[in-house]
């Protein structure tokens, strides 16, 4: 069965995949290689960046749903 991703998966299961790695690199977050990017990772969820980066969480989900 595929993946499902929601508003509260982490940015961290999102990123260990190639392919929906490439579709959260599109959205363009700031500091996806700094020092803090592993850390905030495993703590950081969809739902949560897409708030506080403006990103529509609806196609950001759609988009990784997608390719899952």
């Amino acid at each position: 069965m595929a993946k499902k991703y929601t508003e509260n998966t982490k940015l961290s299961e999102v990123m260990s995949s190639p392919e929906t790695s490439k579709i959260i690199k599109k959205y363009r977050l700031p500091c996806l290689n700094c020092a803090m990017a592993a850390f905030e990772a495993e703590i950081l969820t969809l739902g949560m960046i897409s708030k506080t980066y403006g990103i529509d969480i609806d196609n950001l989900l759609k988009e990784l749903n997608e390719v899952s």
